[in-house]
């Protein structure tokens, strides 16, 4: 064969290889489906390493040679529901009571009073309403405190007052004209140990919460009370005051009490206390006794308004022969006003 035949061959084949390309090339542009099952199918175009398959609609990077390239993929994390994006309610923990915890209330008690003062045998009775009974203060002090750790703890009571001159009966008798002043100073001081069963106290709870707190310790009482009589003589009216005595101990008596409280509102709760001291043990007759009943609204998150019926009796005597002691009976409205710390 002649050097031009074969010139002329060579051009055909080249023409021929570049026409099959072509073709193959308009192929796999006409059939992209056919291309990526293939791929997925775990054949790259090269019988080498298997490549993931572009998602439907996603544009395959073309490299420098003109070939498609497999797109990286990545995982996007699954949602996760929270609280904010759910609106499912947190949950609360429930208050500390195991830590310190205290109160601590001012209150005044304005009573009618219906009492008896003994001197040496010679007997006083007075009677007193609200308004004498302020119209005769000369001081007066009064607090109730406690303070817990848990669901033990203490608690304390102090109580103060001092009556002026208070006109009393007598039985007249001979010089004496059945009149008589009386002087007074009470005292009552508390200490006791508690123990609560309920929730902890507090100015407000959920309605039908129930706090029981029995206690028992030590009552200190202090009585003061002076006794002029009226007698017939020379002063002016023909009357003047002669001292019969005095009533002056103070004393220790064993204190066993309790109280207790129920929500009847969040705001609003109903609350008792009840307590006996003395039991005889200091003289013939020794005895004192609370009892209280009242309601408490809270005037914001740690203050109450307590407004209450209160009983206090008191008695003494020293078992002489020519006795000497006291009662007192004491009922009236008790204004309160307590922290809760």
């Amino acid at each position: 064969m002649s050097g031009s035949h074969r010139r002329v061959l060579l051009v055909l084949s080249l023409a021929a290889a570049c026409c099959g390309q072509v073709s193959g090339a308009r192929a796999a542009e006409a059939s992209p489906g056919a291309s990526a099952s293939s791929r997925a199918g775990g054949e790259s175009p090269s019988g080498g390493v298997d490549t993931v398959a572009p998602a439907a609609g996603a544009v395959a990077p073309v490299d420098a040679a003109g070939s498609a390239t497999p797109a990286a993929t990545t995982d996007a994390p699954a949602a996760t529901d929270t609280p904010a994006t759910t609106g499912a309610p947190v949950s609360q923990a429930a208050p500390d009571d195991t830590g310190w915890a205290g109160t601590v209330e001012l209150y005044g008690f304005l009573p009618w009073v219906n009492g008896t003062t003994t001197v040496r045998g010679f007997q006083a009775d007075t009677t007193l309403n609200p308004s004498q009974i302020l119209s005769k203060l000369e001081s007066v002090a009064a607090a109730r405190a406690a303070v817990e750790y848990g669901r033990i703890g203490l608690l304390t009571d102090i109580s103060y007052t001092q009556l002026g001159a208070q006109k009393s009966a007598t039985t007249e008798r001979g010089l004496f004209t059945g009149s008589a002043d009386v002087t007074a100073i009470n005292g009552i001081y508390d200490l006791a140990l508690r123990y609560r069963f309920g929730p902890r106290e507090a100015a407000t709870g959920r309605p039908g919460s129930v706090t029981l707190i029995p206690y028992a310790g030590i009552r200190l009482m202090e009585a003061k009370l002076g006794v002029d009589a009226e007698i017939r003589g020379n002063g002016p009216l023909g009357i003047r005051l002669q001292r019969q005595g005095e009533v002056n101990r103070t004393w220790a008596q064993p204190l066993l009490g309790t109280q207790a409280s129920v929500f009847l509102a969040p705001r609003l709760r109903a609350f008792a206390r009840a307590d006996v001291s003395g039991f005889g043990l200091a003289g013939a007759e020794d005895l004192t006794g609370n009892a209280q009943l009242g309601l408490g609204y809270a005037v914001g998150n740690s203050t109450v308004i307590d407004v209450s019926w209160r009983y206090l009796g008191m008695a003494y005597a020293n078992g002489a022969s020519r006795s000497t002691g006291f009662t007192s009976h004491q009922n009236g409205i008790e204004l309160g006003l307590k922290f809760f710390f």
